[in-house]
């Protein structure tokens, strides 16, 4: 068997080789944008089967499953997205300083006759961020790409992030001990 991952993030892409699978790596044209609303918990794994849909069938002999995934953080009942530019992350990061929100991660599996999705959820506890760290953080690391403003494994994450409740890869954007135990499960069914 070999994994197709359908995602343009260097993160996912590291996550999934190193679980051990071939993995061929394509990226997906796809709107984001949500045509009706959705609970915040329930919008990163339409998005992951939004990008799933988006493959063509014809990629999916049977030896392969398509892995595609969606993260999205949750504070205070609000979805952030990824910021456009330095003052949107800033204005995140300073709605995240000293306070918990939550880490979604949407993930669906597609093969040629079967697809499953499913959410894993983390919850993440920042210190009191002041502004100088904050926009050392922004004007270092440049977190435009990711949602939140932010990378757990990055410089933000060591300083300031005081604990988190749940997968801590899900935070990166891909839950690996959770995917894994679904993988398996579709190769063994094969």
């Amino acid at each position: 068997m070999k994994l197709l991952l359908a995602s343009q993030s260097p993160r996912r892409r590291e996550l999934l080789s190193a679980l051990g699978y071939p993995v061929e790596f394509i990226t997906l044209d796809v709107d984001e944008h949500l045509s009706t609303p959705l609970p915040p918990a329930a919008v990163a794994e339409h998005l992951a089967r939004r990008k799933a849909a988006a493959c063509s069938a014809e990629r999916l002999d049977g030896e392969t499953v398509l892995v595609t995934a969606d993260t999205v953080v949750v504070h205070d009942g609000e979805v952030m997205g990824k910021p456009a530019n330095r003052d949107e992350a800033i204005a995140m990061l300073r709605r995240l300083s000293g306070d918990r929100h939550t880490v979604y991660t949407g993930v669906c599996l597609r093969s040629k006759d079967k697809e499953t999705s499913f959410t894993e959820q983390t919850d993440v506890f920042f210190k009191e961020l002041d502004d100088e760290t904050i926009a050392h953080y922004v004007d270092h690391y440049r977190p435009y790409d990711k949602a939140g403003a932010y990378g757990i494994q990055e410089w933000i994450g060591m300083v300031g992030v005081s604990r988190i409740e749940g997968c801590y890869y899900n935070v990166m954007g891909l839950p690996t001990a959770r995917l894994y135990e679904r993988l398996s499960c579709m190769f063994s069914e094969r």
